[in-house]
């Protein structure tokens, strides 16, 4: 398996910490920021189900940019093979 050595950026990483402490923020955009943060200092890379969440979220006009970039930053940094 080849390991994607991505890591979240200082900048992505301050927008994911923010929308966690955002009470406003949705659900959504909580699960993509936790899984950005979890991959800013660590070798860490996407899961499968967390990769399928992050596309759906792209591909839908229902969803904020800011969410939009925590869903980007967390697709790539999953699997290079999938």
């Amino acid at each position: 398996m080849v390991r994607n050595k991505k890591k979240t950026s200082t900048k992505i990483a301050s927008l994911a910490s923010k929308t966690l402490q955002d009470k406003n923020a949705s659900a959504t955009a909580k699960k993509l920021a936790a899984s950005a943060l979890a991959q800013t200092q660590t070798n860490k890379q996407t899961g499968k189900e967390m990769e399928t969440f992050a596309s759906k979220i792209l591909k839908s006009n229902k969803y904020s940019d800011e969410t939009k970039t925590l869903a980007a930053t967390v697709l790539a940094q999953s699997n290079k093979e999938r």
